[in-house]
């Protein structure tokens, strides 16, 4: 009997083994490739609009607190814009800001009438913002069906034809999300910059073919993207990625998210290590919030929202364990099998490579492929604690902004 529980207990090892590394490789491999080989032949999504005064009027929305360092920049790149003055505005809500933001929010408000700004009192969340901006503004404007929410953070610059590169798109009734390109030119080499440009741009390739191929954008960049006014709906209380949230139900709902590689917008890359992992971290939780909701997507055979979404985000989400299950797995299948014993020291070496690329830092020395395996594992251990902390209870959404490499 002993060596018949030892022999299904090998079995069950050796698939949970094979697996978690499968399922590593579906999502960060497999996925994109087949995405690849799926967008082969196939035309880009582009509508135009030959007359300007066609475009649909828009509405950016734009939460902020203590943004003195960008905001005034961000601003500047707003206006300075192709898109017809009299076909867009400006609503910025500040989440009860202690610095200049408020006085830069004024000034600008005097140069341009197209720009409204409310000051929220007490510490509010972005989500809560969001909330009430979109609300008063759906209510203002009743024939929201006609009009277009660009959702935009405080840190981010447009280019100058960026607004009319997302807006032309929503001549096809079925589009319901545009997601802008985040781009960063100026990645510094120190921390993490360029592992994370490198991340943001495997990122953008994944989510353009997702459009290309199944309409399926899993999740804008929240840093900018334009939605179907009367699609909004409000963002649930202590939700911490609003985004995605959007961006998922617009797609429950049964219209198309694309991204516009030309809808070009730039952002500073962090540089810190530990900044960037309470970042993800607190977006890790998010992310779990997200999956509770959308559960019934979660099934790789639920059409081509469930694959995109179950390949993309739910293996992606996941990796911690997946990490885990594997090094316990082939350390126990390792005192049987030379393979596994090879496999377990491979992988706790490679999880080990956090600490060594800190060392070498100490020094100067920095090996790119070493941190590039170091940024993998860190943020896979910021998925995983986010995951603790959804287990927990996520207590509040509230925010404060990311140091960035701000020149």
């Amino acid at each position: 009997q002993l060596l018949t529980f030892a022999l299904k207990l090998n079995w069950i090892l050796y698939i949970l083994f094979w697996g978690s590394v499968l399922a590593l490789l579906h999502s960060y491999l497999f996925y994109p490739l087949l995405l690849r080989l799926l967008g082969l032949g196939k035309k880009h999504h582009d509508l135009c609009h030959a007359n300007k005064e066609a475009l649909p009027k828009l509405a950016i929305v734009m939460a902020a607190y203590n943004e003195e360092e960008v905001l005034a920049h961000k601003l500047e790149s707003v206006f300075d814009t192709t898109y017809p003055m009299n076909r867009f505005e400006l609503i910025v809500g500040s989440d009860n800001s202690t610095d200049r933001t408020n006085e830069i929010l004024e000034y600008f408000a005097k140069r341009f009438p197209n720009l409204t700004y409310k000051v929220f009192e007490g510490r509010n969340g972005k989500a809560r913002i969001i909330n009430e901006l979109c609300h008063a503004y759906k209510h203002k404007y009743p024939d929201a069906a006609d009009r277009v929410l660009v959702m935009t953070d405080a840190n981010v610059i447009f280019s100058s034809d960026m607004l009319y590169q997302l807006a032309k798109h929503f001549k096809d009734p079925e589009i319901g999300i545009v997601g802008g390109r985040v781009i960063n030119e100026s990645a510094s080499e120190k921390g993490i910059a360029h592992q994370e440009g490198w991340y943001i741009k495997r990122e953008n390739g994944i989510k353009y073919l997702e459009g290309k191929v199944f309409g399926k954008m899993i999740g804008a960049f929240g840093a900018c993207y334009a939605m179907r006014a009367n699609l909004f709906e409000p963002i649930p209380k202590d939700f911490i990625v609003d985004d995605f949230f959007l961006s998922m139900n617009v797609l429950d709902q049964g219209y198309r998210c694309i991204e516009e590689p030309k809808a070009i917008c730039y952002e500073d890359l962090p540089g810190d290590v530990w900044e960037e992992f309470r970042r993800k971290r607190r977006i890790s939780a998010g992310n779990f919030q997200n999956l509770a909701v959308f559960s019934k997507w979660a099934n790789p055979f639920a059409g081509s929202l469930g694959f995109a979404f179950f390949s993309h985000k739910v293996l992606r989400w996941l990796g911690p364990l997946f990490l885990i299950t594997a090094l316990l797995a082939s350390f126990y299948l390792s005192f049987e099998n030379q393979f596994y014993w090879w496999a377990f020291l491979m992988q706790a070496a490679a999880m080990a490579s956090p600490l060594l690329d800190r060392a070498l830092d100490k020094i100067k020395l920095q090996i790119r492929p070493l941190r590039l395996l170091s940024y993998f594992y860190l943020m896979n251990g910021a998925l995983f604690l986010g995951l603790v902390q959804y287990l927990k209870g996520v207590q509040t959404n509230v925010w404060k902004p990311t140091q960035r490499n701000r020149s």
